[in-house]
């Protein structure tokens, strides 16, 4: 995310919106310093180094700043999302829901546990951040950061106090259902996209599909082979009468199979859905309309567990050229293109690009305190920072655009190139 700008000299003043909020001058005086520190050159983002770069006499007023003062972080959060959906909110926008790891020695940081970690691919000892990401035109804007808490963690009050989580939050949630809220106030903020986009750590989960249908929001969304799936032709009716009382629940007409199952004699076809850095990317992809079997469960068959048909979606398979298969699910139109599916799914990848960036840039998996305020802060000033260097990336392009279509229409006009600035 390297940018050619005196960031600077601008930095301050770009950030005057999130500053007033604050109210104390200390605080004022002290975001400015954490943000340039979390861009700044250094390998460590942690607060001691920073400060030593940025503010050697004030190591303990920026401490103070980031883990105990006295400010609301929601004035913040909501330029945050008002600045960011003016870079690329709009109909053209995706919204990524997943979540990213940070890897930690020890027990005692925040909701720490040993975890699946993505990054990783395997189980570690990590701090689990569910996060949002509004992206277009392959320009990410992670917008939301949130600590998920193991099991471990909810079942230990005083660990919990002691860590400083609020009481109201001392109550088990999934990845899901975080995701669920966070998007809810950023659709209550004003925040515009046209789709949402998760893994199957997410699209596995009926509940979190049927809520984005809820909400009236179109949704690709990541599954497992094994999801079981109607033809969308399926109809439910009364089977036949057996021995004791008439029987009043109806039943499906067909038997559901699994995703796998179903596209193995599908047409696939292979499909181009961007250009890559050095050449385009495609792999082979399939598409059927099904009803997914997560509606009310039921004895079906002499079976227990069974669910009924749920709402008409897109069944999308993908095999790549590493020779792995996914699947997807997509409530997308029925006359939706198979490239449009395949290049809505593939959209996902730029919220890995943000959180390697994140971490990589701007330190987020280097902040060494213990207490969920601190952590958050710490995570929201890193999404500041972002969206600021987002911002000067942005502008120089367009910049970089306005300047070759002034260039091209003088050559068109005079038959001769403008001068080189």
């Amino acid at each position: 995310m390297s940018t050619s700008v005196a960031w600077e000299h601008e930095l301050q003043s770009w950030l005057e919106p999130f500053l007033k909020p604050l109210g104390h001058p200390a605080r004022r005086r002290m975001c400015p310093l954490y943000v340039a520190g979390l861009i700044g050159p250094g390998e460590r983002k942690s607060l001691q180094p920073m400060a030593a770069r940025v503010a050697p006499a004030d190591y303990d007023q920026l401490h103070h700043f980031v883990a105990v003062g006295p400010w609301d972080e929601a004035p913040l959060e909501a330029e945050l999302l008002a600045q960011a959906n003016r870079l690329v909110g709009g109909p053209k926008a995706v919204l990524v829901i997943d979540d990213t790891a940070l890897p930690k020695k020890g027990t005692h940081s925040v909701g720490v546990s040993p975890q699946y970690a993505g990054a990783l691919g395997k189980k570690a000892n990590c701090q689990s951040l569910v996060s949002l990401t509004l992206a277009k035109d392959e320009v990410p804007l992670p917008i939301v950061l949130r600590l998920f808490l193991p099991e471990t963690w909810i079942k230990d009050p005083d660990r919990l106090q002691q860590a400083g989580v609020p009481e109201a939050l001392w109550t088990e949630r999934s990845k899901p259902e975080i995701a669920l809220a966070e998007l809810r106030r950023v659709l209550q903020a004003g925040v515009s996209f046209g789709a949402v986009l998760a893994d199957a750590g997410y699209g596995i989960s009926a509940p979190f599909r049927q809520a984005l249908s809820a909400l009236g929001l179109l949704w690709a969304v990541g599954t497992v082979r094994i999801q079981k799936v109607y033809p969308a032709d399926v109809q439910m009716i009364t089977p036949p009468p057996s021995r004791g009382r008439p029987r009043t629940r109806q039943i499906p007409d067909q038997e559901a199979v699994t995703a796998e199952a179903r596209l193995a004699t599908a047409s696939w076809r292979r499909v181009t859905w961007r250009r890559g850095t050095k050449e385009p990317l495609r792999a082979k992809f399939a598409a059927a309309r099904v009803r997914v079997a997560d509606g009310p469960a039921v004895h079906l068959r002499g079976q227990a567990t069974r669910h009924l048909p749920g709402d008409e979606v897109w069944l999308v398979g993908e095999h790549r050229a590493s020779g792995e298969r996914k699947y997807y699910l997509s409530n997308l139109p029925p006359d939706t293109p198979l490239k449009q599916l395949a290049s809505l799914i593939k959209a996902r990848w730029v919220c890995e690009q943000a959180h390697q960036q994140l971490k990589e840039e701007l330190g987020l998996d280097h902040y060494e305190g213990r207490s969920w305020r601190g952590l958050h802060r710490h995570a929201l000033l890193t999404l500041i920072a972002f969206l600021f260097l987002q911002h000067l990336r942005l502008r120089a392009a367009t910049g970089e655009k306005k300047k070759s279509q002034r260039a091209t229409t003088a050559t068109q006009l005079t038959g001769h190139p403008t001068p080189a600035a």
